[in-house]
């Protein structure tokens, strides 16, 4: 397998104007640049966080509930994002991106029968698509926000810090990404989606605006890997 990026686009976008014009440029940049569309949550995953705090669900029942509520989220953006292929099965959506068509991937169905990852609030669809990207043996990871990308402590934009450095910054991607990145050799972005001139910029020059997180070297990605086990 081999493609441009995995594109994890937030749920957050869903709740202002700028989605549909996100969507318009991946749908002309996958005519140059081999993508795979991973979706968040955004409201759907939402509706499961109040029915989890409202029931008290056990953490398979909810994790598996906000893993459809991403499907949901994937039917919206397929319909937006002129010409892409959707599909649950994680080949066939490997060789749509390779063939310069915008890939759509419903992930709950390859999760869930892999349950490679924690059953908890701590995972969402930040690591899922970092799992999707390492699964799929590609090197990039873009997860589009409503953000610009990481801030420091003085709030300026953090422009790269390795995946080890990740687990000092919290709040702008989920709990779990900082253990599961140190222990892949995925390099992965952090942008605005309501700034889509950044990732055509992004795909062209491997530069942007933004948040780079530098993979760790491997040997030090295997350590990270042993530490977690």
């Amino acid at each position: 397998m081999s493609f441009d990026s995995v594109l994890k686009i937030g749920g957050s976008l869903s709740r202002g104007p700028g989605l549909p014009t996100l969507c318009r440029e991946i749908s002309a940049l996958a005519k140059h640049h081999s993508v795979l569309v991973v979706p968040g949550g955004g409201d759907f995953a939402e509706q499961v966080r109040e029915s989890d705090r409202r029931f008290h669900l056990e953490p398979a029942a909810s994790h598996r509930m906000a893993l459809l509520a991403t499907d949901q989220y994937g039917y919206l953006l397929n319909q937006l994002i002129a010409g892409s292929f959707l599909t649950a099965d994680l080949d066939l959506a490997c060789k749509s991106a390779e063939s310069g068509r915008a890939a759509m991937l419903l992930p709950s169905a390859v999760v869930i029968k892999e349950n490679p990852l924690p059953n908890s609030w701590q995972v969402t669809s930040d690591t899922i698509a970092a799992w999707i990207a390492h699964r799929a043996q590609c090197r990039r990871l873009i997860l589009l926000k409503s953000i610009d990308g990481l801030r420091a402590s003085d709030g300026s934009l953090i422009p790269e810090i390795t995946a080890g450095q990740l687990s000092e910054h919290t709040g702008a991607v989920d709990g779990y990404l900082s253990h599961f990145l140190p222990s892949v050799q995925l390099e992965a972005w952090v942008i605005n989606g309501l700034r889509p001139e950044r990732l055509s910029e992004l795909l062209a020059t491997s530069q942007t605006t933004g948040t780079r997180i530098r993979p760790l070297k491997k040997q030090n990605a295997t350590d990270a890997l042993d530490s977690d086990q």
